[in-house]
């Protein structure tokens, strides 16, 4: 399992537009994406999952995923649009 944190830049954090770009990503690298805020994880393929995480502008993610290469992938798309 591959690991990183990722700070959120988007000024409104993960509300829906945001949650929908992770959730397709997610779906699209095909593996076990999560996300994890204070100790709250969600999977990166449930669009509600992420919202309830509550990230804000500013809050510190960390990301997991099944190996390097999917994660490497799915932080690419977070570094694009959030």
């Amino acid at each position: 399992m591959a690991t990183t944190t990722y700070v959120v830049t988007d000024p409104e954090g993960i509300h829906a537009r945001p949650a929908g770009i992770i959730t397709k990503a997610a779906k699209e690298i095909d593996g076990g994406i999560t996300i994890e805020k204070n100790g709250k994880k969600a999977d990166a393929r449930k669009m509600f999952a992420i919202m309830g995480l509550g990230v804000k502008n500013g809050d510190e993610i960390t990301v997991s995923a099944d190996d390097q290469e999917k994660l490497d992938a799915f932080v690419a798309v977070l570094r694009e649009n959030i």
